[in-house]
């Protein structure tokens, strides 16, 4: 018996309804590799694969992406927006308030979306997102020497 085939970068975007380009499979992967990244972290890593690409392009594919579910964007309080490929498991961050660094934490509890509503207003709610916010252990580390 075979393990089930993993679709590939190009595959998974003809599944979500969108066309593939050399762009869009750089971004994809640049986000998958790369650990809650911003749009110019991202830009970068996609110009690193293919060469010159618009900030522009790099917005309006992370956009897609994102409407696609292959991309998750996440926006921690007041700082921009960071993409990551973890998708469809509801899980949560935790974020430095200090240096910014962000971590995935899992489900806080039972089954997504792992927190129940004291009133969902009539909401049918798929999702719960939460955000520890404390101080990183380097910064941990920094503060008390």
């Amino acid at each position: 018996m075979t393990a089930p085939r993993t679709p590939n970068t190009a595959e998974e975007l003809r599944g979500a309804g969108l066309r593939v380009t050399a762009a869009r499979v750089a971004l994809l992967e640049t986000v998958r590799d790369g650990d809650h990244l911003g749009v110019e972290a991202i830009a970068s890593g996609v110009r690193d694969r293919v060469g010159h690409i618009s900030l522009q392009a790099v917005y309006e594919a992370l956009h897609a992406l994102t409407a696609a579910g292959l991309v998750r964007r996440i926006e921690p309080g007041d700082s921009p927006a960071l993409f990551e490929g973890r998708v469809g498991d509801n899980h949560h961050h935790v974020v430095c308030r200090s240096c910014g660094a962000v971590a995935d934490v899992d489900c806080a509890a039972g089954e997504a979306p792992c927190l129940t509503a004291s009133n969902d207003h009539g909401f049918s709610i798929d999702e719960a997102e939460v955000i520890y916010w404390g101080l990183c252990p380097d910064c941990s580390t920094a503060r008390s020497s």
